[in-house]
């Protein structure tokens, strides 16, 4: 495979393989930052190497084409070389660009640095649309040839702001919708995508091949989309950056539906920085998204201006531990030395300050309600109108996926999609379920806990350690944060807090609607006091000490082993 062809695609099974660790694949990739050696100034002082490109941030990034020691093109190249020597491992990545070095090589050209996001590769979720030779499936075989004529409004904003579009990325197929079970990372075209801290963990929920990419470096950031947990559950598991933007911050249009009043797009990074770099890009009204008219005056073109180091001092942030703390006691040992450092950093932390109604949202009525209702009409209605021979509809979806068993439902059942066509409710039932959502996690949910004890914002465990992937039975799922904010149709962010036994968990900072400023201000400081990220293992065993280190709840160093999973059959 060159680098200028389609990615495989169409994989359910990963490869073969006896012995291969992420540093291994990777040794004979050129680190563009170049070498120790190399690492001198004219007076032969010598320096730290600089960090390859795939550590290295936006910032760095740019500041190495601007001195000459980097083109879009080489970075290009170095990102497609990750994918061809790792991605066989991760599945991450279901589709190549192309037509990403000739689009990287145009930008060279253009020589226009202005551009924030000027040569950087990005990959994106498939279920953004791209109006290129790539294709837009949501994972499913039934959309292979699906082609639109243009660009989702994201991939448009990305492409204007300088950025290569590098590929798709695998997803829970039809993110997550297709199934009552839980199969994250599962698609019948890509297979499934496995976690780069440990491959035979979850990469947790719909936008896993965006995290996993981000994380193992195949990209410089990708984009997610959020229905409840899909975008932060994700980022937790995989030591990387997530924000789930307030619905109708960021326009949706040309992006595969899910439940449209939950639904959000967002950036996944290896840093807050480079999130709140990605967020400005991609904010705005869009002509085909109504939702985003309500975020006129709200959307910043740049969201740095807000991240400031010293953010967290006389920051008041509340901690719900009812529902939130408890399913996990890696997650709250984790969650516990982030508060520990949040204080230490000059918040001010209000704990408890349980959110009033945290039990109900978990198990409401409402909420399936809306999603049937939703789901229903916002499928039906992209693949009415979406070009190509395809479903045209849930039910001749439902009877594709039958005729092609074999690989469509070859772990999973299509149960999910199933309930949807067969249950129905009125729209004076709809509107009633969704007032009834939008009063309990907001205005007696988040807006009450933040008003009482006037707080910022909210801080949790995101979710607990990803769990051992079980295509057969399904991945199992002990909790998580994200549902309030789900419901609500409210920010969140969730950064790396800590490892358990090798496996990351990270820290949800959640508040109202909008405030993304805030809670990336919060976020960044964390990360700037915390420290915690680390990039995937390099391979080095794993020894018996620093098993029991982790069983005494510290952190294990930065290079615990690979393992590797046999094929599956």
């Amino acid at each position: 495979m060159t680098s200028q062809e389609p990615h495989r695609t169409d994989r359910t099974d990963p490869p073969r393989r006896t012995v291969l660790a992420l540093g291994t694949a990777v040794a004979a990739t050129p680190l563009l930052g170049g070498t120790a050696a190399q690492a001198r100034t004219a007076s032969g002082t010598r320096h730290a190497p600089a960090p390859a490109p795939h550590e290295s941030d936006i910032t760095e990034l740019r500041r190495r084409m601007a001195d000459g020691r980097l083109d879009a093109e080489r970075l290009t190249r170095h990102c497609l070389e990750r994918v061809e020597r790792l991605d066989p491992l991760l599945h991450s990545v279901i589709e190549v660009n192309p037509d990403a070095l000739r689009e990287a090589r145009r930008l060279d050209a253009e020589g226009d640095p202005r551009k924030p996001l000027h040569g950087m590769p990005v990959l994106l979720k498939d279920l953004v649309e791209t109006a290129d030779r790539m294709h837009t499936t949501a994972g499913s075989l039934a959309l292979r040839g699906l082609r639109p004529a243009a660009d989702a409004t994201v991939a448009a904003r990305l492409r204007a702001a300088g950025a290569v579009i590098l590929g798709k990325t695998n997803l829970s197929e039809w993110a997550g919708g297709m199934s009552l079970t839980h199969h994250a990372g599962w698609s019948a075209r890509g297979g499934q995508t496995r976690n780069p801290y440990k491959l035979d963990r979850s990469p947790n929920e719909s936008s896993s091949g965006s995290a996993v990419a981000a994380a193992a470096g195949l990209c410089v950031a990708a984009i997610g989309t959020e229905t409840n947990g899909s975008i932060i559950d994700p980022s937790s598991a995989n030591c990387v950056v997530g924000v789930k933007p307030t619905v109708g911050l960021v326009g949706r249009g040309g992006v595969i539906p899910g439940v449209p009043s939950q639904d959000s797009v967002g950036p996944i990074a290896r840093t807050v920085r480079d999130a709140a770099i990605l967020l400005g890009v991609l904010v705005g009204v869009d002509d085909r998204d109504p939702a985003t008219r309500a975020s006129r005056g709200h959307f910043h073109r740049d969201y740095t201006r807000f991240l400031d180091a010293d953010g967290l001092k006389g920051a008041r942030i509340g901690v719900p531990r009812t529902v939130y703390f408890g399913y996990s006691h890696h997650a709250d040992d984790i969650a516990e030395r982030a508060i520990a450092t949040l204080r230490e950093a000059g918040a001010t932390m209000v704990d408890p300050a349980d959110i009033p109604t945290a039990e109900r949202l978990e198990d409401l009525p409402s909420s399936m309600i809306v999603q049937v209702y939703e789901v229903k009409r916002a499928l039906n209605g992209y693949l009415a109108a979406a070009p190509g021979d395809h479903p045209r509809d849930l039910a001749e979806l439902i009877a594709f996926n039958r005729e092609h068993a074999d690989r469509e439902l070859r772990y999973v059942r299509q149960d999910g999609l199933e309930a949807v066509h067969a249950l129905d409710f009125g729209e004076r039932e709809y509107r009633q379920a969704l007032a009834t959502n939008h009063r309990l996690s907001r205005a007696e949910g988040i807006d009450a806990v933040l008003r009482r004890y006037r707080l910022d914002a909210l801080v949790m465990p995101t979710t607990g350690p990803p769990a051992k992937i079980d295509l057969i039975r399904g991945d199992s799922y002990g909790g998580g944060a994200s549902t309030p904010a789900a419901l609500a149709g409210y920010p969140a962010v969730s950064v790396p807090a800590g490892f358990a036994f090798g496996l990351p968990v990270g820290l949800t900072f959640m508040g109202t609607a909008w405030s993304e400023p805030v809670l990336l201000r919060l976020a960044h400081a964390y990360e700037q006091a915390s420290g915690v990220r680390r990039p995937p293992p390099t391979g080095r065993r794993t020894s018996a000490s620093d098993h029991g280190r982790a069983e005494r709840g510290r952190q294990l160093p930065g290079t615990v082993s690979w393992k590797v999973v046999p094929a599956l059959r």
